[in-house]
């Protein structure tokens, strides 16, 4: 008679503890990404707020809306200007901190800013620098009709998941997507309020 053989409950709990500390090795692991991409985003609004005030400083403009930026960075044809009415705007017409729309002021904003040698990239690229989460990172003038409600300069960043959103603004604010000095809405879908909306990533707003 063949003797049956199988694991004992020694046996399996030495594999459930393996198990266990394979899952807490992996999900301390993805934490760690995790909070590694909120500084890496965090340290980005406040080097965009360094560049921003060192240009004003310099050459007492808004990098983006600098009228005279052709003359004053002396980097020649590479370098449009803007129209000098101290926002990221032609007129009353707000340029989205995510314009893919060339010579816009929030584009024009990153090219005064790396040909004043402020930020990294070439003279002639206007393009937005990325952030962590594969978006981008922006800045661009509020008024009454644009979301958020911030009502003046802010930094903005495309494409954070709904939980870091969540986290960034209980860490920096009061929680709330509406309020405050940091704001945020759903890419895709309604406004739902307060993150409601779980199935969109947002778009984040830094008041400057």
């Amino acid at each position: 008679m063949n003797k049956q053989t199988g694991f004992t409950l020694v046996e399996i709990a030495i594999v459930m503890v393996i198990i266990g500390l394979l899952l807490g090795g992996v999900l301390k692991g993805q934490q760690i990404i995790l909070d590694a991409k909120l500084k890496n985003l965090e340290n980005q609004f406040q080097g965009t707020i360094a560049a921003y005030y060192t240009y004003l400083d310099r050459y007492s403009a808004l990098a983006g809306d600098h009228q005279d930026a052709r003359v004053k960075i002396l980097f020649g044809t590479n370098v449009g200007g803007g129209d000098g009415n101290r926002k990221i705007a032609t007129g009353n017409t707000i340029h989205l901190f995510d314009s893919t729309t060339t010579n816009q002021e929030s584009r024009l904003f990153w090219l005064h800013l790396r040909n004043a040698g402020l930020v990294s990239g070439a003279p002639t690229d206007q393009n937005q620098p990325a952030n962590p989460f594969g978006g981008v990172i922006g800045v661009s003038t509020g008024d009454a009709t644009t979301t958020p409600s911030i009502r003046e300069l802010f930094v903005g960043f495309s494409n954070i998941p709904r939980d870091s959103a969540v986290i960034i603004d209980l860490r920096r604010d009061d929680g709330n997507e509406g309020t405050g000095s940091v704001q945020a809405t759903p890419i895709s879908g309604s406004t739902t309020g307060n993150y409601g909306n779980t199935e969109s990533p947002y778009n984040m707003f830094f008041k400057m």
